[in-house]
């Protein structure tokens, strides 16, 4: 995207401004180095249509691509890893849908310049369903989810799907509130949340209340995790 103004109107309503392109890449070369390994997560708490979170998957795609382009099965596995490690949130719906898109199609344009006749539409299917759930709709600041408005939800907090590699291309999803996973790790003052039940729980090891998972789901072939939601 060249402009970064939609709308005056949409800068009036929501502030909303995006950031140029030379000035994603200086702040992302300040953290070059986690830019460009692949596993690193990255959430971006107002991505807008993801101009931060698109450089970000380039970087890491350009290295998937130097180490594993003589393997398009490797290549194919790690991309996917790469998918999984962005996360945004952004208040306005439509923002929300390019954002997946603009994602997919450079993922999709590297899949298909790399693997050529072995890509495979399931995976493709998949990829489309892990930004499903890592690029959301939602206040930052609230950390709730929003409606078509853009107005809170009550009692409904973001939750994000955290996607852990196994062996042999499996892979673990954990469902996570985001208000638990940015929460103070050693605030005991409150352990029960405006937004609901409270996940926390103390360790006496680490001396602080670590995030449970809402949900668990069984390890998963990474091309099939659609089938497991």
């Amino acid at each position: 995207m060249d402009s970064q103004v939609k709308s005056k109107k949409r800068v009036a309503d929501h502030g909303e401004v995006f950031t140029a392109e030379r000035e994603v890449n200086a702040m992302l070369d300040l953290v070059k180095q986690e830019t460009e390994r692949i596993e690193s997560r990255f959430l971006e708490p107002a991505c807008g249509t993801g101009n931060f979170l698109v450089e970000i998957l380039r970087r890491k795609l350009a290295v998937a691509k130097r180490r594993y382009k003589r393997s398009p099965s490797d290549y194919e596995r790690m991309s996917f890893i790469a998918i999984t490690s962005i996360y945004g949130v952004e208040l306005l719906q439509d923002n929300v849908d390019e954002c997946r898109e603009r994602l997919f199609e450079i993922w999709d344009g590297e899949y298909k310049a790399v693997c050529k006749k072995e890509c495979s539409d399931e995976c493709r299917e998949a990829v489309r369903y892990v930004l499903s759930k890592n690029i959301l709709c939602g206040n930052a600041l609230t950390l709730l989810r929003v409606d078509e408005n853009g107005e809170d939800i009550q009692n409904e907090p973001i939750i994000f799907a955290e996607w852990s590699p196994l062996m042999g291309g499996m892979l673990k999803r954990r469902d996570f509130r985001l208000d638990e996973l940015m929460r103070e790790q050693s605030d005991s003052s409150q352990m029960t949340l405006d937004s609901g039940e409270s996940h926390l729980q103390y360790s006496e090891s680490e001396n602080a209340y670590i995030p449970t998972p809402l949900r668990e789901f069984q390890p998963t072939f990474y091309r099939k995790v659609q089938e497991n939601g």
